[in-house]
C-alpha cells in the first residue's frame, strides 16, 4: 500500500510539472541568458553537493554498520580530529566562493546595456505599477499603454520603474530578471528581446485581492511593425486626460488600453515628492462580504484579453 501511494504522488507530480512551462528555462534575450547561465551553474553545483553528501552518507552507514563481527565490540574514545573541522569548515567556503564569483558578476552585467548593443542608442520607457495594473509611458513617443508594452527587436529597452501605490515586482522571466517597482523612487531595468514574440510579465510581490490578475504582454515587434504601430497609435488613439488616468489609478482590475500624451506631463511617480495614490477606503471597501462569496464595490472587471488597440472591454 505504501509503495501504491509514492507512485501515485510521483506520477502527480511529473503530470504536474509536465503541464508547466518553465519560462525560465525559455531565454530570448541576452540578459535572460545570462541569468539561465547562472542558474544551471546554482544547479550544477548543487547536484554535485548533494551527490557527494549522498554517497558519504551511504558508505558511513555501510561501513559503520553492526555486523556479527563487531557487535561486542566496545569502539574507543575520538578526540576529535583537527584534520577532519578543517575540511568540513573549508569545503562550504569554497562552495560559497564558487557561488558568489559567478553571481557578482552576472547581476553587474545585466545592470547595463547587453553586450553587443552598447552601439545602439535605448528605448526609454517609464513604467508605472498601481493596484493592480501595468502603465508604459514613451516620452519620445508621447505614448502610454495599460497592461502591454510593444517593443522593437535587437533593441536595447531602459525600463524606469516605480510605483504609484504600494511595492511591485517587475519580472518578466523570458528577457531578464525582476527588479521593485516603489513610490517616491527609480529602479532602472534594462531588457532586450532578439525575435518577434509575446512574452509574459508579472507582478511576483503579493499586494491585495487583485494581485493575480496583475500580468502583462511584452509583444516584440520588427523594428518596421515597431513604427507603423507608433504611427496606429498617433492617429487613432484617444487623448489622455488627467481625470482619465486618476481613473486608472483607482484600485482595481483593467483592460489593455492605449493614449496619445503620457501621465509624466503631470506627476512622475519617481519624484521624491509626487503624491501616492493609495486610496485607503477604498482598500477597505474593495470587497464587501456577503456569506461565503464577495460582492464587487468600485470598479468593474475589465477583460484582459483584448488586442492592445485603441479600445479595452468591459465584463463582470
Amino acid at each position: 500500500m505504501k509503495k501504491l501511494t509514492l507512485l501515485l504522488i510521483a506520477a502527480s507530480l511529473l503530470a504536474f510539472l509536465s503541464g508547466c512551462e518553465m519560462v525560465v528555462f525559455q531565454p530570448e534575450g541576452p540578459q535572460a541568458r545570462s541569468i539561465l547561465g547562472l542558474i544551471n551553474f546554482s544547479i550544477l553545483m548543487m547536484a554535485i553537493v548533494v551527490a557527494v553528501v549522498f554517497a558519504l552518507f551511504i558508505w558511513i552507514v555501510w561501513k559503520y554498520r553492526e555486523t556479527t563481527d563487531n557487535k561486542d565490540i566496545e569502539p574507543e574514545e575520538e578526540k576529535g580530529s583537527i584534520a577532519l573541522e578543517i575540511t568540513w569548515t573549508v569545503i562550504p567556503l569554497l562552495i560559497v566562493i564558487a557561488l558568489t564569483i559567478p553571481t557578482v558578476i552576472v547581476t553587474f552585467a545585466v545592470e547595463d546595456v547587453p553586450k553587443g548593443y552598447e552601439d545602439k542608442e535605448p528605448i526609454t520607457i517609464h513604467v508605472t505599477a498601481a493596484d493592480w495594473k501595468w502603465i508604459f509611458s514613451y516620452p519620445e513617443e508621447d505614448i502610454q499603454t495599460v497592461n502591454y508594452v510593444n517593443i522593437p527587436i535587437d533593441t536595447p529597452i531602459l525600463f524606469r520603474l516605480t510605483s504609484a501605490s504600494t511595492m511591485q515586482s517587475f519580472w518578466v522571466p523570458q528577457l531578464g530578471g525582476q527588479k521593485y517597482a516603489m513610490a517616491n523612487m527609480e529602479n532602472e531595468l534594462y531588457l532586450l528581446a532578439e525575435r518577434p514574440g509575446t512574452f509574459m510579465g508579472r507582478n511576483t510581490n503579493f499586494n491585495g485581492q487583485g494581485y493575480a490578475y496583475m500580468d502583462f504582454d511584452v509583444v516584440a515587434k520588427s523594428e518596421a511593425d515597431y513604427l507603423e504601430w507608433v504611427q496606429d497609435v498617433k492617429e487613432k488613439a484617444p487623448t489622455l486626460t488627467e481625470q482619465k488616468y486618476m481613473e486608472i489609478l483607482y484600485p482595481g482590475i483593467v483592460g489593455r488600453m492605449t493614449f496619445n500624451e503620457t501621465h509624466l506631463q503631470w506627476v512622475n511617480h519617481a519624484d521624491h515628492d509626487a503624491q501616492i495614490f493609495l486610496h485607503q477606503d477604498t482598500y477597505r471597501n474593495y470587497y464587501h462580504t456577503k456569506g461565503e462569496g464577495y460582492e464587487r464595490q468600485y470598479n468593474q472587471i475589465e477583460s484582459r484579453d483584448t488586442e492592445g488597440g485603441h479600445h479595452h472591454g468591459h465584463g463582470h
